[in-house]
């Protein structure tokens, strides 16, 4: 690990980093990670109330790590390690989806800003509940318009992670996955309606799921005072 964990977090060397298992990850539900067990690894983001970090620069917690992206970017699969491998909760913003939204989906019929605006509100509405119960959460959310992100974002406390791709990289995930009920339609709209933010936590994915996800968490680590909208 590079010397800016050391002074971000005032780590010692024999504090434990705490791994978890998913429970269903392949469930698209809110999941709480459990059955921890500890590795020789530093810990990146303090629990919140470990006072092992009490001499740590302050972090405004709780912090909310949003894992956005076009649908295929690996938003799910991406998320939930990072929570496995943070201790934190995971959150997959399509359980907050109307019925009706998600049969628009499986149609094959993209979402406009009318059928979002109610999902945006509820997940608002989740967050500022973790907040107020002090959690730290992972959430897979496409955010995809800076006005959603402006609908999520709370001062201090949330981040954003980028997941960028190429259309044909992702599409032929897609093609490859099954279960999803995306279609190639809801992909070019998702891809046209995409603006891609100026300052979060960018990572391309291009490359294996640790390797991102190990990206992410250095990012984390280093940048603890970053909005990301």
């Amino acid at each position: 690990m590079s010397a800016a964990f050391d002074f971000v977090f005032g780590l010692d060397a024999r504090e434990g980093f705490h791994f978890t298992q998913i429970q269903d990850l392949g469930q698209k539900r809110r999941t709480r990670v459990s059955d921890s067990h500890t590795i020789n690894l530093p810990t990146l983001i303090p629990p919140i109330g470990d006072k092992r970090f009490r001499h740590a620069p302050p972090w405004r917690v709780p912090v909310i790590v949003v894992v956005m992206g076009v649908t295929g970017a690996g938003k799910t699969t991406i998320g939930a390690l990072l929570a496995q491998r943070l201790d934190w909760e995971f959150v997959d913003a399509d359980s907050f989806h109307s019925p009706a939204n998600v049969e628009k989906i499986r149609l094959g019929i993209p979402l406009d800003d009318a059928d979002r605006a109610p999902w945006l509100r509820s997940l608002r509405q989740a967050m500022e509940g973790w907040g107020a119960e002090r959690k730290n959460v992972v959430l897979a959310c496409s955010a995809l318009k800076r006005s959603y992100r402006d609908e999520l974002y709370i001062a201090d406390e949330t981040r954003f992670v980028y997941l960028k791709g190429s259309y044909d990289l992702i599409y032929q995930r897609l093609r490859q996955r099954h279960g999803h009920f995306a279609s190639e339609k809801i992909l070019a709209s998702q891809f046209a309606t995409l603006e891609e933010p100026d300052n979060a936590i960018t990572v391309r994915v291009d490359r294996s799921e640790d390797e991102i996800v190990a990206d992410i968490m250095q990012a984390l680590g280093a940048d603890h005072g970053h909005s990301g909208q």
